[in-house]
């Protein structure tokens, strides 16, 4: 009798950390290579994993104003030919919502957080985006674009949040 419960209790274990490693596994993930845009320094590396509760979010920005907060958001369009990442177009907002502040009710799907430099002008950030996913049927950032602005986002400007000129562009790419 011992056996067989030990057996049992073994295979529930067994079956529960399969079904852990199966899901972290298959979290769809996409990688975003921030290079500067004309006359800016600013790059980093953005790394977005689909999770239960919504995409994770991680990176590191280098070349920013230290010590200063930049507008950082998913563009509608993954095209960064222009050279001042204008080519992206405006903010994902795939629900025709209102521009306003990451997690809040109203805003695009693509207003992320402000990056905050520290005084070495890097900006380290991991954060969860309820409003977007990496292959999702509506909100699927793979292909559009990401920028990181020169100025804070106001989160009240429409519908832009005055974050001013782009300093780097990336397109969001699937990552095997």
């Amino acid at each position: 009798m011992k056996k067989i419960r030990f057996a049992f209790a073994l295979s529930a274990l067994t079956a529960v950390a399969l079904v852990g490693c199966a899901s972290h596994l298959s979290g769809n993930r996409a990688t975003a290579k921030l290079e500067p845009t004309r006359g800016n320094t600013t790059s980093g590396t953005v790394t977005f994993v689909q999770t239960g509760d919504g995409v994770q979010v991680s990176g590191e920005v280098r070349g920013l104003k230290p010590d200063s907060e930049h507008g950082f958001h998913i563009h509608e369009k993954g095209d960064c030919s222009s050279g001042d990442g204008m080519s992206t177009g405006g903010h994902f907002n795939p629900g025709g919502k209102p521009h306003g502040s990451h997690g809040a009710s109203e805003h695009h799907a693509g207003d992320l957080p402000s990056l905050k430099a520290d005084k070495y002008g890097v900006a380290a950030f991991s954060f969860v985006a309820r409003s977007i996913s990496v292959a999702g049927p509506t909100t699927d950032i793979v292909g559009k674009g990401l920028i990181v602005h020169r100025d804070p986002d106001d989160y009240k400007t429409q519908p832009t949040g005055n974050a001013g000129p782009r300093l780097a562009c990336a397109v969001i790419a699937a990552k095997k």
